[in-house]
């Protein structure tokens, strides 16, 4: 214990000897990280896109769009290729492109900041590189602007009011001033000294191991919630969302105001709550499973059941909506089965009529998941102390007492902890695996709380019309699991003393 003591303490003190850039410099470092940050999520942006040159192009294109995708860039040009020429737009591509990769070389700069002097040092090139590529596409951005004014002329036409510039500007600036800032940089580390190798402390490497992980959280699960102004406008697809189409809490009205809505809305919660209770009450079989599978003795025959049992949660609902067509359809494998043993016809729908609908769902998504769902209490009792069985079989105990009185308690607090994250989503039971199997015949019991809101706001939409009632639902439901959230948290902390969060 003292030795690993004394190892902490040299840690600590050689973590601590990094040294770290002089206070006026320090501060020119974090002004240049703010700026790699901002100019990253400008790509998303569709208002700092530079290669705007006409209103055909799509007001939703952004800077990464056009940089990945030439076809999204040139959807709405259509009878324009006849006045402007292919290669000016592929000029606006490569403005995307430049800009995006001097984005990402910059960033890596921008990480590298964080190490000693030796990784400042070699890191504070890639922001002056990342500056002179965001310089490039810039200019490559000019550029086609001058080809369309020119081409335009050339044919005398019009094709759509150009947006302003100020984009183009913003990126010039912005390039000049990340190129200075970076020279300084370079420049200060230059005359420090410089230690053998390049290190970073662990806190700084910790987070650039998570910082992948937070963008995506970002991108895919946050900023999507922009999306939810359009519970306050009388909005349809394709339109623009303005001032005078401003309703404020009118659609959240008449969710309850409408007598069928109300319906609609007490028939999914219905469905929803008791899929979600059933799943609930079946969370112990991936406990029970891992516990058996981990007895298994033949090292090959249990990796052999582990990756047959998880092979099915990577594939498609719609693949297995199609294994079970094959099996349970009017003449499937099951009607041919008992049609060749009793010699009588047999022509039953197993999948697709609405008895036992619930239970055939929660079978599917067992058997699809219950591998995957495994593969964390496997790895909680990879981790139990060894000597705990050995000191078991030494005072009698027989094979299922050990898994009783030391595997299943050392698995209790994972288990509680996945079982409060369920009861705190108990409104979100997915889309995929209702969509494929809901038919007219079973809908009235399989549409959950996810496939409303996607069959409210984009089948059965009007036209985008009922665009804004699905998001109030969709805003309902992630506010409740939001707060259910809390409430689990809350419990657990009570019960066992722990917060889940």
């Amino acid at each position: 214990m003292s030795l690993f003591l004394r190892e902490g303490k040299v840690d600590i003190i050689k973590q601590n000897s990094i040294s770290q850039p002089r206070k006026p410099y320090n501060y020119l470092y974090w002004l240049q990280r703010a700026m790699i940050l901002f100019s990253v999520v400008t790509l998303f942006l569709p208002a700092f896109f530079p290669g705007r040159i006409t209103d055909k192009i799509s007001k939703y294109c952004s800077i990464f769009t056009a940089a990945v995708s030439y076809s999204n860039l040139t959807a709405n040009v259509g009878l324009g290729f006849r006045y402007i020429s292919v290669l000016t737009f592929r000029l606006v591509q490569l403005s995307g492109i430049a800009i995006v990769v001097g984005v990402a070389v910059a960033g890596i700069g921008g990480c590298m900041s964080l190490g000693n002097n030796k990784m400042r040092l070699r890191g504070g090139f890639f922001p002056m590189i990342g500056a002179g590529l965001i310089l490039l596409g810039d200019v490559f951005a000019r550029v086609s602007f001058t080809r369309f004014d020119a081409e335009l002329k050339a044919a005398g036409k019009k094709l759509g009011q150009q947006e302003p510039k100020w984009s183009l500007n913003f990126f010039l600036v912005f390039a000049i001033i990340l190129f200075l800032i970076s020279i300084v940089l370079v420049l200060s580390e230059i005359k420090r000294e410089r230690e053998e190798k390049m290190e970073m402390q662990e806190k700084y490497k910790l987070f650039l191991y998570i910082l992948p992980i937070l963008m995506l959280a970002f991108i895919f699960s946050y900023l999507p919630l922009w999306g939810w102004r359009y519970a306050f406008f009388d909005y349809k697809s394709g339109a623009d969302l303005t001032a005078d189409k401003f309703v404020g809490f009118k659609w959240f009205g008449y969710l309850f105001s409408s007598a069928v809505t109300r319906a609609d809305i007490l028939r999914v919660l219905k469905n929803t709550l008791v899929m979600s209770s059933l799943g609930i009450l079946t969370s112990w079989l991936p406990v029970a499973f891992a516990i058996f599978l981990s007895e298994i003795r033949s090292t090959g025959f249990r990796k052999s059941v582990q990756i047959l049992t998880t092979i099915p949660n990577f594939i498609s609902w719609v693949l297995v909506y199609a294994i079970a067509f094959a099996f349970f359809s009017t003449e499937g494998f099951v009607n041919d089965l008992i049609e060749t043993v009793t010699k009588v016809a047999a022509d039953a729908n197993y999948l697709q009529n609405d008895h036992l609908s619930w239970i055939k769902m929660l079978a599917w998504g067992t058997w699809k998941g219950l591998g995957w769902s495994a593969i964390i209490y496997i790895a909680a009792i990879s981790g139990v102390d060894q000597s705990l069985y050995e000191a078991a079989m030494v005072d009698g105990a027989g094979r299922f007492k050990r898994m009783w009185h030391i595997t299943v308690p050392a698995l209790v607090p994972t288990y509680c902890v996945m079982l409060m994250l369920s009861i705190a989503n108990i409104l979100s039971n997915g889309m995929e695996q209702y969509l494929v199997f809901s038919n007219p015949i079973n809908k009235n019991t399989l549409e959950v709380l996810d496939l409303y809101v996607y069959n409210l706001g984009i089948v059965n939409s009007n036209g985008g019309a009922m665009i804004p009632l699905s998001t109030v639902v969709s805003m309902a439901k992630s506010l409740i699991s939001v707060f259910l959230l809390f409430v689990a948290n809350s419990v657990s902390k009570t019960i066992r003393g722990e917060n889940i969060i």
